[in-house]
């Protein structure tokens, strides 16, 4: 590829509204540009390094043993009412009409289409198992598409699903998946790590995320220091404290806090540790008012929270429902002295405290030195309801754990027979037996890699792929070719060799200052620049520096096919 027949635009300035690294630099590479909030136009160039990836995740999906297809984008609302997404999904889900007012979804996900495909072609468990994949463009109406490609309402995945005659079956090809990804994300050049997870809108009995590490990501996860336990913080156990609570040692008193509302407030009031302070947290659930009790330091995890019989669709109390229950403000509220009878639910390191500071449910006063068993009864629902700190024991029993941050780009998902039941989706077993199916669900953000991709490899000049997803690996500079026809000539003929060995070569060949051009090639992240100039054809040399290398060298040719790799 010459340069000066190829459509590159770039820009020194960084877009106002582009917040994170990955955005900034491929809006200033000019790889993608938007055209609506969340959508994007992928540029050539973008569109070269989109194509890397998705050729690495078919190449390692063929090897696993899936198979292709090319499912609708655009569903109808009848295959989504046998599930009872349609309502269930929320309002990610775009829902449109057709001139005859029939109804239907822009796909962002195709569990629904795959098992419809199923129930038809597969009726018997000499067919099975089966694992059929897609790439293709998903949409999710974000409230707030931000992060460029990171968050986009439209976006490229591979998503692929497996059906199987038993749990059993299904749990090998999940693995076998597994597996799969492991190789994508290594071949692919990413620092990675797999972490247990919640299902959640998908559904099923097992789930695991893949995360590219990266201090901009939005998901924490939470890994032990001494075993290979890894999880994202929504799903990581926070283990109840050793051993029997201890003594109570205070009497409960009612204690003045005017202007203090929060637990650290209140800590700093009462001179106590904030370890010794209990929050309070007001929820609607199906049966009506619940007070979720957490240590004052820890944070409310809600996905655990929503695992709770009747609170799967909790949501917060309001002041006038607070009030009418408790009989106080919120930053005064408390387990004690409530107004109407309510449901408590307790995390286990509250469940094991003594003495502690909570609210009096009346405003401008708490309460210490409160015990169970003694000023309230002993909690009857007691659970996990907290996100995990550095430091919590893992969940193994294996060390401590550690946070750290990634970006999600992989989910695979056991997804049992929730699906194929709704769908009536069977086949007959080896008994003439009408057998529901098992199913699997795996998915790869494709275009969400390559912003997670810089996310991981930059620097104050751009990007630096991965080798395997650059969209070229070699750019040819030449210098004042005007000036030596030599020059010119040198340049066309090392990267027609290159060309010639396979090498993905780019000629840049626009008649730029040499610092303007060695600015667009780091920005754009190529790999390998080589330089011919009037004074290293004099030397017999190529100027050659690699994208991550701080200063460059003077290469004969045959060490330059060294350095690249190829035979000279």
């Amino acid at each position: 590829m010459r340069l000066s027949q190829f459509p590159l635009t770039t820009t020194k300035e960084t877009p106002a509204d582009a917040e994170i690294v990955s955005h900034q630099l491929m809006l200033r590479a000019g790889m993608i540009r938007k055209l609506a909030a969340g959508i994007y136009t992928w540029t050539p160039l973008g569109l070269r390094v989109l194509r890397k990836v998705e050729g690495v995740v078919r190449e390692e999906m063929n090897r696993a043993g899936a198979v292709e297809v090319l499912m609708p984008s655009i569903q109808p609302r009848e295959l989504w009412e046998e599930t009872g997404r349609w309502e269930k999904f929320g309002g990610q889900l775009l829902k449109i009409k057709d001139r005859k007012e029939a109804e239907y979804c822009y796909g962002p996900t195709h569990e629904e289409v795959i098992t419809d495909y199923a129930r038809s072609e597969l009726s018997s468990y000499r067919q099975l198992p089966r694992n059929y994949y897609q790439i293709q463009t998903k949409f999710r109406d974000e409230i707030r598409p931000r992060f460029g490609v990171m968050r986009a309402r439209e976006f490229l995945m591979k998503d692929a699903y497996s059906f199987h005659l038993t749990a059993e079956c299904l749990a090998d090809e999940y693995w076998n998946m597994f597996r799969a990804y492991e190789r994508i994300f290594t071949r692919l050049g990413l620092k990675f790590r797999a972490v247990m997870a919640d299902s959640g809108a998908i559904g099923g009995n097992a789930s695991q995320e893949f995360h590219v590490l990266a201090d901009s990501g939005e998901d924490l996860l939470a890994y032990s220091l001494e075993s290979d336990y890894a999880a994202n913080v929504e799903k990581a156990e926070a283990l109840a404290p050793a051993g029997p609570r201890p003594a109570a040692s205070e009497a409960m008193e009612k204690v003045s806090t005017p202007t203090q509302k929060t637990c650290e407030d209140v800590a700093a009031l009462l001179g106590l540790p904030l370890t010794r302070t209990v929050k309070s947290i007001a929820l609607m659930g199906e049966q009506g008012f619940v007070l979720a009790l957490l240590r004052g330091d820890h944070n409310l995890n809600e996905i655990k929270l929503s695992k709770l019989e009747g609170l799967a669709d909790f949501r917060m109390a309001t002041e006038a429902e607070i009030l009418d229950v408790l009989g106080a403000g919120p930053g005064f509220l408390g387990p004690i002295n409530a107004r109407q009878p309510f449901t408590l639910v307790v995390d286990r390191e509250v469940a094991l405290m003594a003495d502690f500071v909570c609210g009096a449910n009346d405003n401008g006063y708490h309460l210490r030195g409160v015990n169970f068993g003694r000023d309230l009864p002993e909690p009857a629902i007691v659970a996990d309801l907290r996100s995990v700190v550095a430091g919590d024991l893992s969940p193994d029993g294996k060390g401590t754990l550690a946070l750290a941050r990634g970006i999600e780009v992989g989910h695979v998902f056991q997804l049992g027979q929730k699906y194929a039941e709704a769908m009536k989706a069977s086949v007959l077993d080896e008994q003439g037996k009408s057998r529901v199916m098992y199913m699997g669900c795996y998915g790869i953000g494709v275009s969400r890699i390559v912003a997670a991709a810089i996310e991981q490899n930059f620097d104050a000049n751009g990007i630096f792929w991965p080798q395997p997803m650059a969209p070229f690996q070699v750019a040819v500079c030449i210098i004042n070719p005007k000036n030596d026809p030599k020059v010119a000539e040198a340049a066309e003929s090392l990267y027609l060799k290159l060309l010639a060995e396979d090498v993905e070569a780019v000629l840049d060949d626009r008649g730029l200052r040499p610092g303007v051009m060695f600015s667009d090639i780091e920005l754009i992240g190529i790999p390998h620049r080589v330089v011919v100039s009037e004074r290293g054809l004099a030397a017999g040399t190529f100027e050659y520096r690699g994208r991550r290398d701080s200063d460059s060298r003077n290469l004969s040719e045959s060490e330059l096919w060294g350095v690249l790799g190829l035979e000279d």
